[in-house]
């Protein structure tokens, strides 16, 4: 349940990332604002905008970078065999191993037994 949450906020900040970085005017656009192409006029003031979106950026990189740091620490947790990938893949048999299979101890004593010897001589 909590991964679930912690999933859907990690996309939803990712998805507000995004926007937030293209809203924001590039370095050259106060030069095109000089020349009266109009932008210097915007919701947020002439610099209000910048400062604003240049926050909201911080602070969502740093939730971000948090709720990642929070899904990693309990991806980890959750693992129930340490060691690697290859350590805990389970084998399986190769073409020796299912054709001939490995002979019994038991089974030659048992085999000795049961064999049919005709009775010894007696001369």
């Amino acid at each position: 349940m909590l991964i679930s949450i912690l999933l859907v906020l990690h996309v939803i900040v990712a998805v507000v990332i995004i926007v937030s970085v293209l809203l924001q005017q590039g370095q050259g656009a106060n030069a095109g604002a000089a020349f009266g192409s109009g932008s210097a006029g915007t919701v947020f003031g002439a610099r209000g905008a910048a400062s604003f979106l240049s926050r909201l950026t911080a602070v969502l990189a740093t939730v971000f970078m948090l709720n990642s740091a929070a899904l990693a620490w309990i991806a980890a947790r959750d693992i129930a065999e340490p060691g690697s990938l290859l350590e805990r893949v389970q084998t399986t048999p190769t073409m020796e191993e299912t054709l001939i299979p490995e002979e019994d101890e038991d089974q030659d004593e048992r085999d000795e037994d049961e064999l049919d010897l005709p009775p010894p001589d007696t001369h």
